[in-house]
């Protein structure tokens, strides 16, 4: 039997990421599997000062056969109380005792955890996903983000990440990083699915994934709402991590944002929208990245709008139309009036989640065997 403890920058929800795919495939293949899904703390101050309803953690929870999910709580910021992460380190090996993991294989996603790792001495993966130095964050925070990576990386027995230039920026500090790319459910995107309810009866344009300012541009999403609103909808499907006054912002502008939504549904959402797009920042951390709606924008064949990003830019697609932010809105009026009907020019074949699943129990029995 094989027990791994992996700890993730999201929560286990209904809207799937790498972290679920990767990790369900995993349990469907290995029987013998066992895992403990630890996500980000909660925070009930900062919560509620947020005006929001403060929760404090759960014991670990069944999710499926041999998954558990786990969140600790952080009772005290980081800068009055400098033993948080020594306690969420603690919360987390007591966590995997309660399920008699007594010596598992630690999965990390995020270096501020890098605690866990050496006050355990767990053999460690360490799965690059962003490159978070690159994001605007305070120094204080960047500094501990830069020490927690640099320690993975002389002591992790393995370094994986999800895109080429997270490769190449980081084999400066270990020249052995595992490409493995992001990928999707190709059959379920290809499935015909009926038109979302909650979809705008008319011409829609489509954005799929989590609405942050260190991706998104909000600007730029402003000005295609207002310009497109009598001809099409701006359509937001995903977590809205956006300030209250961006969001209001949007849809005051004539932008939908609908929240998040099940994985199972995201589908229809997109093979029924007349475009979809992409309006990112250029910037050092969006170039970093490898992302999960390429691979689902690429499943579903709708034509795209995006801004010249990692992974877009650089796709050689007919499908895609890559444009700098100034020509975006006509762009998406123009590729939108000419748009086909699903499943037209949708792939046949693309990158699925198995062959990534695959990818990761290689990393996975390295580990192992090196324990």
């Amino acid at each position: 039997m094989t027990d791994l403890v992996v700890v993730s920058l999201e929560a286990w929800d209904d809207v799937w990421r790498r972290n679920q795919y990767l990790i369900s495939g995993l349990l469907d293949t290995d029987p013998t599997l066992r895992v403990l899904f630890v996500e980000p703390p909660d925070d009930p101050l900062h919560t509620l000062r947020a005006g929001g309803r403060p929760r404090f953690g759960h014991r670990p929870q069944a999710v499926r056969d041999r998954l558990w999910t786990f969140r600790a709580a952080k009772a005290l910021p980081r800068r009055i109380d400098p033993a948080a992460d020594t306690r969420l380190a603690n919360a987390t090996r007591k966590a995997a005792q309660r399920l008699g993991m007594s010596a598992p294989l630690l999965w990390i996603n995020d270096p501020a955890a890098v605690e866990i790792a050496q006050q355990t001495g767990w053999p460690t993966l360490y799965d690059m996903t962003d490159d978070w130095l690159a994001a605007d964050r305070s120094a204080a925070e960047r500094t501990r983000l830069n020490e927690g990576e640099q320690w993975l990386f002389a002591h992790a027995r393995a370094v994986v990440a999800c895109s080429p230039e997270l490769v190449r920026r980081k084999s400066r500090y270990r020249d052995d990083i595992t490409l493995i790319r992001n990928a999707v459910d190709v059959e379920r995107y290809r499935r015909p699915t009926a038109r979302p309810t909650d979809a705008p009866s008319g011409p829609y344009a489509l954005y799929v994934g989590t609405l942050h300012r260190d991706r998104l541009d909000v600007e730029l999403c402003l000005t295609v709402a207002r310009t497109l609103r009598n001809q099409m909808t701006l359509v937001f499907v995903g977590p809205d991590a956006l300030p209250a006054r961006d969001s209001a912002a949007l849809r005051e502008a004539g932008a939908w944002v609908l929240g998040a939504r099940e994985s199972t549904t995201v589908p229809a959402y997109l093979q029924h929208a007349d475009v979809l797009v992409v309006p990112h920042l250029v910037t050092a951390f969006t170039d970093s990245l490898d992302p999960l709606k390429l691979h689902e924008y690429q499943a579903t064949g709708r034509p795209v709008v995006s801004t010249p990003v990692a992974g877009f830019r650089d796709a050689h697609d007919a499908r895609f139309c890559v444009v700098e932010s100034s020509a975006f809105a006509a762009a998406v009026a123009t590729v939108g009036d000419a748009s086909w009907p699903f499943p037209q020019r949708a792939q046949t074949a693309g990158d699925d989640w198995h062959a990534r699943v695959d990818q990761a129990r290689v990393a996975l029995s390295a580990l192992s065997r090196d324990s």
